[in-house]
């Protein structure tokens, strides 16, 4: 009984302590899409998929992170598809040196930034 007891507790310890379980890229890709009633993985002739196409834009999702390739494809599909680009950016905060970043090419190159929250 006591190394049930034990056990009970241990899990419950684990569980009150566990990290929030950590959402991959393709949870707000879907989340985000869905809002924008887009097409999720839009191929294109070369193969490629476009994160979300909706009648506007062609938006690649990635984490806070990875800024660059963010902006990269989301100008490559936007000459692909022939709509405007759009980098979706999966984050827990609006500042960082990785968005500075980012928001100076957007504003060069046009591109829509989205904010997604983490």
């Amino acid at each position: 009984m006591i190394i049930l007891k034990i056990l009970i507790g241990i899990v419950f310890f684990s569980i009150a302590n566990a990290e929030p379980v950590k959402k991959n890229e393709s949870y707000y890709q879907k989340k985000l899409c869905d809002s924008l009633n887009g097409k999720m993985e839009f191929v294109l002739d070369d193969r490629s998929r476009v994160d979300c196409l909706t009648s506007e834009y062609a938006i690649e999702v990635d984490f806070e992170k990875k800024p660059y390739e963010c902006a990269a494809q989301a100008l490559y599909y936007s000459i692909k598809t022939g709509k405007k680009p759009a980098c979706a950016l999966i984050t827990s905060r609006k500042t960082s040196r990785q968005i500075i970043r980012l928001e100076t090419l957007a504003a060069a190159y046009n591109i829509k930034i989205i904010f997604i929250e983490r």
